[in-house]
């Protein structure tokens, strides 16, 4: 409507100009109902192929998505493993504000708790045998000493017998010196066990006992790892909504969420729009954009385009038992792009997830002014898609006016 009351002003109205004050011609008399298209012809094809391409100009350089939503991200709440709710630890509301690291709920951990306990006692078990091992060292260095006391003296009588025999065969008997060496290798082999018997207490003490006692700090490290994963807690800054649970239900993290967390840092963050896919060219990074929402009436915010998907919905290609058909992939999509607001604090009052019309606008205001390669035609062409920009905002603002009557008078309330 408003392109077409643009086009017939420089149109159909100089052509009833030119008709009425140069030829004479009035309405009523010369120009009727019957002849309007007779004498008026050259400004009415004008006007009609003039609002067709200004149409045509405004929605294709500066495109609108009626699918735009204020997307928002969750994130589930579900414990590591399924077991009864034993604590909540959250007001059971519609939304709950929560920190990062604050509970949420409990589950019953009677079992974790036991088996921390388990871990605990065989900590103290085996620090008990490093104790006990302690005093077996010093039991088998005893033994060590005597051993080698023993044989010290052993070898002293050897030496002292042989010496005798030496000096007269006939004061010591072959046969007691013979006795002599056999007690020396006795003592020597009874030497030789003891020094092993204490290697292997001091390994027990130096390798085995600390192992055991690490696998056991380990065991109890995990035992108190699963014990701590009993209590769910936020991992972010956040609201929980849909949160169902009491006190004895079952949580199961296969079947279903105890509830969802929506993080603070993606609430009023950005839009996303679905713009047609005959606009691929047209929506560029840094365009500025328009949206106005349903929960927000009578506002029109300031946008600006941050990201554009550079893939369409519609083509991707899943592995699956079933050859692919090309009519089932050749289904209409949209291009995504994502708009956050121009100034701070702009979605502040858009609720999160809710339906929004998006307006962006081409800009060649820099190409103007720096581009001095322009011919004539394409500076007066740019100018003018930049100005018939003005027309689609015109229509974002009548439709943002229109849509609380539309919605609560004539749509049947």
């Amino acid at each position: 409507m408003f392109e077409l009351i643009f086009c017939s002003l420089v149109t159909i109205l100089p052509d009833y100009l030119y008709r009425r004050y140069v030829q004479g011609k009035r309405i009523g008399r010369e120009i009727t109902l019957y002849s309007v298209w007779f004498e008026l012809r050259y400004g009415i094809v004008t006007c009609a192929m003039l609002t067709v391409s200004v149409i045509t100009m405004v929605f294709y350089y500066h495109p609108t998505a009626t699918a735009a939503v204020s997307v928002y991200r969750t994130v589930p709440i579900l414990p590591d493993r399924p077991g009864r709710v034993a604590e909540i630890f959250i007001d059971l509301g519609l939304d709950s504000p929560i920190k990062a690291g604050e509970p949420i709920f409990r589950l019953d951990s009677s079992q974790q708790q036991a088996e921390v306990e388990i871990a605990t006692k065989q900590i103290g078990e085996i620090e008990a045998d490093l104790a006990l091992a302690q005093a077996e060292l010093r039991v088998a260095q005893g033994q060590v000493d005597q051993a080698t006391a023993a044989l010290t003296q052993a070898r002293e009588e050897l030496d002292r017998t042989q010496e005798l025999m030496a000096r007269n065969s006939n004061v010591v008997a072959q046969r007691e010196v013979d006795r002599l060496k056999n007690t020396v290798s006795n003592r020597e082999g009874g030497l030789a066990a003891a020094i092993a018997n204490r290697e292997m207490v001091e390994t027990k003490i130096s390798v085995a006992l600390p192992a055991r006692l690490e696998s056991a700090r380990a065991r109890l490290k995990e035992a108190e790892v699963v014990l701590s994963k009993t209590t769910v807690h936020a991992g972010v800054d956040g609201t929980i909504t849909q949160f169902n649970l009491r006190v004895g239900d079952i949580v199961n993290p296969i079947m279903r969420p105890a509830g969802l967390l929506i993080p603070v840092d993606t609430a009023h963050a950005r839009i996303a729009a679905g713009f047609g896919q005959i606009e691929a060219k047209v929506i560029k990074v840094g365009m500025v954009a328009e949206i106005a929402c349903a929960a927000v009436p009578f506002t029109v915010i300031p946008m600006v385009v941050t990201e554009v998907q550079a893939s369409i919905g519609s083509g991707q290609v899943a592995a699956s038992d079933r050859v692919q058909d090309v009519t089932q992939l050749a289904r209409p999509a949209s291009i995504t792009a994502l708009l956050e607001p121009l100034y701070p604090g702009g979605l502040d009052k858009v609720p999160s997830g809710s339906q929004c019309i998006a307006n962006a606008y081409t800009s060649n205001h820099e190409r103007l002014a720096t581009d001095t390669s322009l011919s004539t035609g394409e500076y007066v062409f740019l100018h003018v898609v930049d100005t018939v920009g003005v027309v689609h905002a015109a229509i974002l603002r009548l439709q943002v006016l229109l849509f609380p009557i539309r919605t609560l008078v004539l749509s049947g309330h």
